[in-house]
């Protein structure tokens, strides 16, 4: 009996110490969204879009003194997408939306390898995503060295999807390294980068230096075909700067991009340039105003000068409507965007965001018109015990140029260009160790 109990200790001992390594949460997050000229100016003719997703994610992580795991699988899920008593999946959107483990090295020094969210500074180049219901992730290996206010990451990506298979005698042999993904959203073959950031009292200062290689093709009857074709490689190279002092904060960013885009298009002097002042006065107000530059397309016939942010949180800038570098506007006539905000404590558990952005093309249209319009978000957060929601109304107030670049005429456009939105947010702590 003695020995029983002996043992029985041991096993409840190594349970205890195993769930202080071990977490286990989740997020259920549905989205209702009414859309009347989200993305783009709606045609009165055309009927607005209402419907409920939802993102489910389950997050697992295991830490020891030598590595730390995590896994988080996801499915995100339209409401109504599959029909009842239906045995298959009509998006397939479940996914390993993250799995890496991360192994400690010595003196600062760490390796974290496999599927991962790279966010870095304010998400303008490379960024999460998460206001997406599947969010943004990265297949890379990094090598990460954080120690004494600096930190520096290298990472290496590299995409194969072995589609391309030669037939001999012994069955099926892999060849070849044509990357046959689509190549929209700057889906790339291989990437490159390295990261610095260096933090002081009152200030930090970060440097990005990233190449994109992109699998060239050739559009026959259709298809997308790739022997033979080669790759194209498109390098970004910024900083992002940050102070803050008391109340009042500054940051910036400057940003270069060069080489070629996908199918050998030669990018040159592309540039993004911004500023942003935040200020918080008393009474939990918090006070902003920016400006950003975006150059556009003006180079000549083969050639562009037009920026993309890449893989950063682009819904997180030039407004909430989504109407810029959100799957859009990616060889156009560039940015100009002038903001200010306030964000309003209403009380402990809730918040309003006010939001006014002023829109102008960077080049002039072909009418010679630069004047885009005007957008005003509103958010409403509201925190509860254990979940949070969240109110959103956006109303675009475009102005001629903004008719014409989304190629729908002012008469033929609805009166009014809105979106609404209403968002749960639960984050269910199932096992809570030291992560």
């Amino acid at each position: 009996m003695k020995k029983q109990l002996i043992v029985l200790a041991l096993f409840l001992g190594s349970l205890q110490a195993l769930q202080a390594q071990f977490t286990l949460d989740g997020e259920f997050r549905p989205r209702a969204e009414y859309r009347h000229g989200f993305g783009s100016v709606m045609p009165e003719s055309a009927e607005p879009a209402f419907s409920i997703s939802t993102r489910a994610r389950l997050n697992a992580g295991y830490k020891t003194d030598a590595y730390s795991f995590y896994l988080s699988m996801q499915d995100v899920l339209v409401w109504g997408e599959n029909r009842q008593i239906n045995t298959v999946d009509a998006n397939n959107s479940f996914a390993i939306f993250q799995a890496w483990a991360d192994i400690k090295l010595g003196s600062g020094f760490s390796t974290k390898l496999g599927r991962q969210v790279l966010s870095y500074d304010d998400q303008r180049i490379m960024g999460g995503l998460d206001w997406a219901q599947m969010g943004r992730n990265h297949d890379a290996a990094l090598i990460k060295y954080k120690k004494d206010g600096f930190m520096f990451d290298v990472g290496l990506a590299f995409n194969q999807d072995f589609d391309s298979y030669t037939s001999n005698i012994s069955g099926y042999v892999g060849t070849g390294n044509e990357y046959t993904e689509d190549p929209g959203f700057f889906t790339y073959k291989a990437m490159q980068y390295g990261y610095l950031k260096k933090e002081w009292s009152t200030f930090s200062a970060s440097v990005l230096i990233l190449n994109n290689t992109f699998q060239n093709f050739e559009l026959v009857d259709g298809v997308r075909t790739y022997d033979g074709f080669g790759v194209s490689s498109l390098q970004t190279i910024g900083t992002h700067l940050n102070y803050k002092s008391g109340a009042f904060g500054l940051a910036g960013n400057a940003y270069l991009q060069t080489g070629e885009r996908v199918n050998e298009l030669s990018v040159k002097s592309a540039f993004l340039v911004g500023l942003e002042a935040t200020y918080k006065l008393s009474g939990g107000i918090g006070l902003g105003a920016g400006v950003e530059v975006i150059s556009g397309n003006d180079a000549d016939a083969g050639e562009t000068g037009a920026f993309f942010p890449l893989y950063g949180t682009n819904h997180k800038f030039n407004g909430f409507m989504d109407y810029f570098y959100v799957g859009n506007h990616a060889n156009s006539i560039g940015l100009v965007d002038v903001h200010v905000s306030a964000n309003f404590k209403l009380n402990e558990t809730s918040s309003l965001l006010v939001k006014v952005l002023n829109f102008s093309g960077e080049q002039e249209l072909a009418s010679g018109e630069k004047s885009l319009g005007t957008e005003l978000d509103l958010v409403y957060s509201k925190t509860f015990k254990g979940f949070a929601l969240k109110l959103g109304y956006s109303q675009m107030f475009a102005s001629d140029g903004m008719y014409e670049l989304k190629g729908v005429a002012e008469n033929d456009a609805a009166d009014t260009q809105n979106w609404a939105w209403a968002m749960l947010v639960l984050k269910p702590k199932f096992l809570n160790g030291t992560k």
